[in-house]
């Protein structure tokens, strides 16, 4: 997403701008990432760019990101342990699924629910009640793993048991311990203890794996 914002800036003779300055605003879209790509430009202007920044995100997806260490590890852990997991996400399903055979997910993810998936999105629980059925368990005997407010409303409006992760991206002045999950977890290696889940069940996720 960095690599799609500086190419943009590029184009029209702007400095790049630091990881820093933008990954606060990972989590709330295209919309709030050219805001503070181009913070000078008014809102028409900025929507305008949404196409474009959508198209170079294409072409940029996969060649910079890695996961959040322990993200792998744990991954693997429920697997053997015979969980499943899918991903739920704001951002269009046909950005997210590309992602998923650059990092060999393809066969490994049970359900992926994107932003336009379906009439709504986060924080509406549908997306998240959808997903659950998808993967064939009742929306209580799923954890959904979210770095986002919108995460963890669409899962206590889905009644949905939910893990809020300080790992993601947020801005400063959110406050996750105010958000109402079950769980709070400061790293990905938390999540392999199963003590910390608030229950034994699949796991369904937003943004919080990597970057």
């Amino acid at each position: 997403m960095l690599a799609t914002a500086n190419r943009m800036r590029a184009a029209r003779a702007q400095a790049p701008m630091t990881l820093a300055a933008l990954r606060p605003h990972v989590s709330k879209g295209s919309r709030a990432m050219l805001a503070a790509a181009f913070p000078g430009l008014a809102s028409a202007a900025r929507e305008a760019l949404v196409p474009e920044f959508l198209d170079t995100y294409l072409q940029e997806l996969g060649r910079s990101s890695v996961l959040f260490d322990g993200i792998e590890a744990m991954l693997q852990a429920l697997e053997q342990d015979g969980a499943k997991w899918g991903i739920v996400t704001n951002k269009p399903e046909y950005l997210a699924r590309e992602i998923l055979p650059q990092l060999g997910w393809e066969a490994r993810c049970a359900c992926l629910v994107g932003g336009d998936t379906l009439a709504e999105k986060k924080p509406h629980p549908l997306p998240l009640e959808f997903a659950a059925a998808q993967m064939g368990f009742a929306v209580q005997q799923c954890v959904y793993v979210g770095d986002d407010e919108r995460d963890i409303q669409a899962a206590r409006a889905a009644r949905m048991p939910s893990i809020a992760v300080l790992w993601g991206y947020r801005q400063d002045h959110e406050q996750p311990q105010s958000w109402g999950a079950d769980v709070i977890l400061e790293q990905p290696t938390d999540l392999l203890d199963a003590g910390a889940w608030p229950v034994h069940a699949c796991m369904l996720r937003g943004d919080a794996t990597g970057e």
